[in-house]
């Protein structure tokens, strides 16, 4: 969507797999890679890359105009940014907890660290919108025509938007995560 390409769909069929090269037990592949999966769960909430972008977007919010005055001083983009930043702290505050429950416990990641991915990328999602938002139609280019100067931040925006499409899916989709939550909180 935005021109790049990051995900990918891999099947291996009748694999074999040298015995002086298997890295766990045999057999035991999915276990190690619900282990990792968990550890990568832990990065898809990327509150420091939200912080970023949110800070990014009040610049913009306070820099363009919508009727005559900064975007952000419209209410109820306001409300929204509002809420994204309200939401933001709350995962911050949230994660510092589920690290440190994790760090005490030594154990791996449970069902907890799908609740930090999912809120995390449908932040960053909310995030990217509430940019091109605040862009309004100059958000559209999404590169340069020949001969054409465009601001590096105005071609950034689409790109990211579109690209932040998909982190609902890395690591597992925000719908897998929310079955993993329902099976491990209520025994579905």
């Amino acid at each position: 969507m935005d021109g790049g390409h990051e995900v990918n769909e891999i099947f291996f069929d009748d694999v074999k797999v040298p015995v002086e090269n298997l890295i766990f037990e045999e057999n035991k592949g999915w276990t190690v890679a619900k282990y990792l999966l968990g550890h990568e769960r832990m990065g898809s909430g990327n509150v420091g890359g939200s912080k970023r972008m949110l800070a990014e977007l009040k610049e913009i919010a306070s820099r363009e105009l919508k009727n005559g005055k900064p975007v952000i001083d419209d209410l109820r983009f306001r409300d929204k940014l509002s809420r994204i930043e309200i939401d933001l702290q709350a995962l911050e505050l949230t994660s510092m907890r589920f690290l440190d429950k994790l760090r005490r416990s030594g154990q791996p990641p449970g069902a907890d660290v799908s609740m930090l991915k999912i809120r995390g990328t449908e932040i960053a999602q909310a995030i990217t919108l509430l940019t091109v938002e605040a862009l309004g139609p100059t958000a559209q280019p999404f590169r340069a025509i020949e001969g054409e100067e465009l601001d590096p931040v105005q071609t950034s925006v689409t790109p990211r938007y579109l690209n932040y499409r998909k982190v609902s899916i890395y690591a597992g989709s925000n719908e897998v995560q929310r079955n993993i939550i329902a099976k491990a909180t209520l025994g579905l």
